[in-house]
């Protein structure tokens, strides 16, 4: 059973970091990529930074040059640095795994989220 565990939520004053973790288990297939979704008050979550498998990474215009996704694979974890913290970050942090499974029909994929860390971040 595949498992996300977030932590490193917390309230921070704006221009405050905080560092996310997330710890993986209970991965079978391969992995085609990772990446942190945030879910604000009110509004739907949206997914802010990711790593393919390869190494490359990718951030919704918001949040470019001030967070960096990394990972860890030999302690399973994936992390979001964060600094330079706006209110406007304010939200719930999930982390996400998308695997994939092929077969002669094609690729398969699946997205597995965890139940997120809350951020606050105080004006």
């Amino acid at each position: 059973q595949v498992r996300l565990v977030e932590s490193g939520g917390g309230l921070v004053q704006a221009g405050g970091s905080l560092r996310l973790s997330c710890l993986i288990s209970g991965i079978t297939r391969a992995i085609n990529g990772m990446g942190w979704g945030r879910q604000a008050p009110g509004k739907q979550r949206e997914l802010i930074a990711g790593i393919a498998e390869g190494g490359n990474t990718t951030y919704v215009d918001s949040v470019k040059g001030r967070f960096t996704i990394s990972r860890d694979n030999a302690k399973s974890t994936l992390y979001l640095q964060m600094k330079d913290l706006k209110p406007e970050d304010t939200g719930v942090y999930y982390c996400n795994v998308e695997d994939v499974e092929t077969d002669r029909h094609g690729n398969w994929y699946s997205h597995h989220w965890g139940q997120g860390t809350r951020v606050n971040v105080s004006s």
